[in-house]
């Protein structure tokens, strides 16, 4: 394919005349009846499908649900556009593949032929009613610097709103609207959509309002680069420019997911769009509505995926859990006694897939909260109770990705090792790498001159001849790959390398 296929935002776009912004909901079943001029939420759905039979018409729910569906209209000074474009402040984090996307359809967009930082523009989303006294949640990029912020019902009616709260990282936000009367309103899922349901959107695309598509979930926990929190439901109901912010429902009428992004080529949809699901969404507007911001907690960890030769290299059986590189002195968990190797595999009984699950997982527990970690500690299974913290504004939780090259087969590391040199520390454990083969299986795992080597298959080394003794052990022990403790001028990590 010669066609570029990138990540979008399903943004706020300014124009001269008017900014269309991404914003998608879904309506299905769930009641609403008129009762002395005000509209309630009824327990009992009007519509479900069985089986997997198609239903023969989406119309029932769609007309129960589109009332608590809202467009959403913001006016954003020119200025903050460009004083957030030079900052960077966006719902994605900088570098990630989402950046290039939104500085180019996002918030940071200029209109053309327009001087920068000398007008006013416009932009439209979608949000829906979550209660039955005005609040309404939306994008945290379809609300980000908006001066004001107006509110359409599905009727025409035009309300003010206010910002409630935002959250950046898993661009959620929550406003209100302060009126006197009763809003039609929706809830969010109790139980997690299954690949293959149906679900329904209905959203404000390209600005044109009231517009309701029908698919399937598609995936689930997708990751998408757009932020250390991903677990985006994939749906192929087609959302555009415009829908974002809007809710996708499943077939009781609940909202399973608040659409943010699309993966396109062309900036239209091609039926792959992905959103926030319900039980993340659930646990940010209900702080964003009692704090106005969601307080994370902090476990001071740095991780990694536990690879299969990580795996191999500790006698695990599965690939599965977070590698402990190094604790964060003074942290929760270095006050728990976790220690540089232990492998996290659970949190309260529930298992821990990757380094990511781990950071989504604490990153939507309060700060104060006592969870019980499960671990692998050298070799036996063990398990701590740790108090979570409240995450300090200079040390952010983020996963490092880790290494996911296979080994190659390669019976060297490729490594030329030496003693520290004083100026490194040498009264302190660890070999210095002072030569790495290009084409070798160190080289291949991030392995850099300047790298210290601290541990080697659980086993510090001081010297080259503990280095030497170590892979001797590991070899006659049968293992595939050992694991190495590395530090580098900013963290220190696991690598696991061939030596079979």
């Amino acid at each position: 394919m010669n066609e570029l296929t990138s990540f979008k935002r399903a943004a706020r776009r300014p124009s001269v005349h008017r900014m269309v912004l991404l914003a998608s909901a879904a309506g299905l079943a769930i009641a609403l009846v008129a009762g002395n001029g005000d509209l309630n939420l009824l327990a009992t759905p009007a519509h479900a499908a069985t089986g997997s039979q198609a239903p023969a018409s989406f119309a029932d729910v769609v007309a129960q649900v589109k009332p608590a569906v809202i467009s959403v209209r913001v006016e954003i000074d020119g200025a903050s556009m460009d004083e957030s474009q030079e900052n960077g402040v966006t719902p994605i984090e900088p570098g990630a593949p989402l950046e290039k996307f939104f500085r180019r359809f996002g918030q940071g967009s200029e209109p053309q032929g327009m001087p920068q930082g000398k007008q006013t523009v416009t932009g439209q989303g979608s949000g829906f009613f979550i209660s039955a006294d005005g609040y309404a949640v939306t994008n945290n990029h379809v609300v980000d610097h908006a001066k004001t912020v107006q509110i359409k019902t599905d009727n025409g009616t035009v309300y003010k709103a206010k910002v409630v709260g935002t959250d950046v990282k898993t661009d959620l936000a929550l406003i209100k609207v302060d009126a006197d009367k009763s809003f039609p309103y929706v809830k969010f899922a109790e139980d997690d959509p299954r690949v293959g349901d149906w679900v329904v959107a209905v959203g404000n695309p390209f600005g044109l309002g009231g517009t309701v598509t029908a698919g399937i979930v598609s995936a689930r926990g997708r990751d998408i680069g757009s932020g250390p929190y991903d677990d985006y439901v994939q749906i192929d109901a087609p959302i555009n420019k415009g829908n974002s912010g809007g809710p996708a429902f499943n077939m009781d009428g609940q909202v399973i997911g608040v659409n943010t992004a699309i993966f396109s080529p062309s900036g239209g949809s091609v039926g792959i769009g992905f959103d926030i699901p319900a039980n993340t969404a659930k646990t940010v507007v209900a702080q964003l509505k009692e704090h106005g911001s969601v307080d994370r907690a902090w476990l001071g960890v740095q991780v990694q995926p536990v690879t299969a030769e990580i795996a191999d290299s500790l006698g695990m059986q599965a690939a599965q859990g977070a590698i402990v590189d190094e604790p964060q002195a003074g942290s929760p968990a270095a006050k728990a006694g976790i220690v540089s190797g232990d492998v996290i595999t659970a949190i309260d009984g529930v298992p821990v897939k990757d380094s990511r699950d781990l950071a989504r997982k604490i990153g939507m527990t309060g700060p104060g909260t006592s969870v019980k970690l499960s671990l692998r500690h050298k070799g036996e299974a063990k398990t701590v109770t740790v108090l979570l913290a409240e995450t300090p504004d200079a040390r952010q939780a983020k996963a490092d990705a880790g290494s996911d090259a296979a080994t190659n087969g390669v019976p060297h590391l490729g490594l030329t090792l030496a003693p520290k040199k004083d100026d490194v520390g040498a009264n302190n454990p660890g070999v210095a790498v002072v030569d790495v083969d290009p084409n070798g299986p160190a080289a291949e795992r991030g392995v850099k001159i300047g790298d210290i080597i601290l541990d080697v298959g659980g086993n510090t080394v001081a010297n080259v001849a503990d280095v030497k003794k170590a892979l001797t052990d590991a070899q006659a022990a049968g293992k595939k790959s050992v694991l190495m403790r590395v530090k580098t001028a900013d963290a220190t990590h696991f690598v696991a390398l061939p030596i079979a």
